[in-house]
């Protein structure tokens, strides 16, 4: 995302969202828990706003996704959202579902990981945007469920039948978004929809220790890794290595590839600039 912004200022608070920054990283809660942190329009809206916002600053190095009470995200509002759809032309569903995705989108290409932190039901649109983050570290109670098609909906909802199949695979995918079932942990970590199995109760904690791991790395070199591993997803061979190479010359000119031969010639840390 660009990093040029217009004159409004940055947002301050954000009502369906709860976030936090410290050393690098960002947090941000979606803090609805009475309903199992359902989203509502507004919600979706804020998420697109808020990691574009983060993207521009450039202060961020990486963020935490998380669920407040006793889920990650059950998807989609039933009464705010499925409810309003009902009453929709086709316009404004056309609208709204470019939102949804928008959401995903920006998740994909924000230039710093994105860590979800998964607890208990991640579902429906929540499914998705833990599908869409860069790292899933997942509590044991962690269970994720493609539920679009259980509502008459296609199952490919959010980028889902295009991220899905490159994270499990086409077979496996194809059930899961085809019958909605159900994946509790210990299958998710075999299927490799979850990078990292937490111990009981303590999925925020490893995600918070990934989130620092990654901020106090190379700051460019994880950005690019994140750029080039969604733009050659569908390049041929040849296409691919061309932007590998030049991705390469243009890091080799950083400071903190200099950084690394300096530490490397001291014998000491490498400390990263992020430039």
């Amino acid at each position: 995302m660009s990093p040029f912004a217009g004159s409004a200022r940055s947002t301050e608070t954000w009502q369906h969202l709860r976030v936090t920054r410290q050393d690098g990283v960002a947090t941000v809660t979606l803090a609805r828990p009475d309903k199992l942190n359902a989203l509502t329009f507004e919600a979706y809206a804020d998420l697109r706003d808020l990691l574009a916002e983060l993207s521009r600053e450039r202060s961020v190095r990486a963020l935490v996704l998380a669920g407040e009470g006793r889920g990650f995200c059950s998807g989609g509002d039933v009464e705010e959202i499925i409810g309003a759809t009902l009453g929709m032309d086709t316009a404004h569903l056309l609208d709204f579902n470019r939102m949804t995705g928008q959401v995903v989108r920006a998740v994909r290409e924000c230039p710093f990981p994105v860590i979800a932190s998964v607890h208990g039901v991640a579902a429906g649109a929540g499914a998705v945007l833990a599908l869409a983050a860069d790292f899933r570290v997942a509590d044991p109670s962690a269970r994720f469920a493609f539920l679009f098609t259980r509502v008459g909906l296609s199952g490919g909802d959010m980028g889902a039948a295009y991220l899905l199949p490159r994270v499990i695979g086409l077979g496996h995918a194809t059930r899961l978004l085809m019958l909605g079932d159900t994946v509790r942990a210990p299958e998710a970590e075999r299927l490799g929809l979850i990078s990292e199995l937490a111990d009981e109760g303590r999925a925020d904690e490893a995600a918070a220790a990934l989130a620092r791991r990654l901020a106090e790395g190379p700051a460019m070199a994880h950005a690019q890794t994140k750029a080039l591993l969604t733009a050659e997803l569908d390049m041929p061979l040849a296409a691919a290595v061309e932007m590998d190479a030049a991705t390469q010359a243009l890091l080799m000119n950083s400071d903190d590839y200099a950084e690394f031969h300096a530490a490397f010639t001291e014998k000491r840390a490498p400390k990263w600039q992020g430039k």
